[in-house]
């Protein structure tokens, strides 16, 4: 099943494919912030669905 990860606040897609890849190791590779809206990124399970893609 693909994933998504994306920021909450620009929208920008962090990662997408067909590997499952942890919220953290996205995190670690922006180094902290959203490479678009220089956002901080941090993973929390509020607001987290998950869900098919189309």
């Amino acid at each position: 099943m693909p994933q998504k990860i994306i920021c909450s606040n620009c929208k920008e897609i962090l990662y997408e494919g067909e590997l499952l890849k942890s919220p953290q190791d996205i995190i670690k590779k922006y180094e902290g912030k959203c490479p678009k809206c220089k956002k901080e990124l941090n993973f929390t399970t509020d607001g987290v669905i998950v869900k098919p893609t189309d």
